[in-house]
């Protein structure tokens, strides 16, 4: 298997896509629902759908003995979460990713449907949104946080398959068996299909490892450390497959792409976290020997 670069496409003009024993994209329409001028992206949806798990997971785990929030406190904190989603995965996306865009265009920003969305922007808008939660409900925001982490990687999951089926963060140039041309590509070069790959690190994989640790006791932080390093590291694994940015290109070292610079100080503040509550828990049991 070999990753082209993102500027060498010149291997491509030696062979035709025919030749390559491929998988065929799947014509999926990105409307979902269409009423009249009124259009429901299947992105759309699996944001909702993210949401009405996010939902549903904590509901089940309020209803546990010494949970953070009680079951009628759920709808509250999905609110929050959700504007943090959205507010902070835009305001993300500009300032990561557009800011030159913004400097040409400034009402590019309010202009949403036109796509761009940061996950990294989309986290520190939810942390920031659970903190006011805490805060309005006199909730401890480290043990909010633990609770909060196993309920994102299905969304993000979901919310890599809406790439796919909207043709958009496709991957880099490949031979693979597995890749795919994308009919919106305009270099109609086979890719890998990234989006599927992020799909079931970010989301399937990570949900149960995150899920899985936060079922027993842990110390404080320990979660949502275990979350932090989780996703910086399967993201930066991933991006390896992703290709970068046409405006951004490889901007760390001459072979990181924004999304991997990003998400490295995630493993260490995750790491940070995960090594101080084990740290914390080993001087309390000290203390009252």
């Amino acid at each position: 298997m070999k990753v082209w670069p993102l500027s060498d496409n010149t291997h491509w003009s030696q062979f035709k896509v025919a030749e390559l024993n491929m998988l065929e994209y799947p014509q999926i329409d990105p409307v979902a629902i269409a009423f009249g001028p009124i259009k429901v992206h299947w992105y759309g949806l699996t944001y909702l759908v993210g949401l009405a798990f996010a939902w549903w997971l904590a509901t089940r785990r309020a209803g546990r003995p010494g949970a953070v929030i009680k079951r009628d406190q759920v709808d509250d904190m999905i609110f929050f979460s959700a504007m943090g989603v959205v507010l902070g995965g835009r305001i993300g996306y500009i300032l990561f990713y557009g800011l030159g865009r913004l400097g040409d265009d400034p009402l590019w920003a309010l202009r949403v449907w036109e796509g761009g969305m940061s996950f990294h922007g989309g986290m520190l808008g939810v942390i920031f949104a659970n903190w006011l939660y805490a805060r309005k409900h006199r909730i401890n925001f480290a043990d909010l946080l633990d609770f909060v982490a196993p309920l994102v990687p299905i969304g993000l999951g979901l919310g890599r398959l809406g790439n796919f089926i909207g043709q958009e963060l496709w991957g880099r140039p490949t031979t693979v068996p597995w890749a795919m041309v994308f009919p919106a590509d305009p270099l109609q070069l086979p890719r890998h299909p990234s989006q599927l790959y992020q799909a079931a690190l970010e989301g399937l994989l990570l949900f149960l490892v995150v899920y899985w640790f936060s079922r027993k006791p842990r110390p404080r932080l320990a979660v949502a450390g275990l979350f932090g390093v989780g996703y910086g590291c399967l993201r930066f694994f991933a991006e390896f497959f992703r290709q970068p940015d046409s405006h951004i290109g490889f901007d760390g070292f001459g072979w990181m792409t924004r999304g991997q610079m990003l998400s490295l100080p995630m493993v260490a503040i995750g790491l940070y976290l995960i090594f101080n509550a084990y740290r914390r828990r080993r001087a309390s049991r000290r203390h009252h020997r």
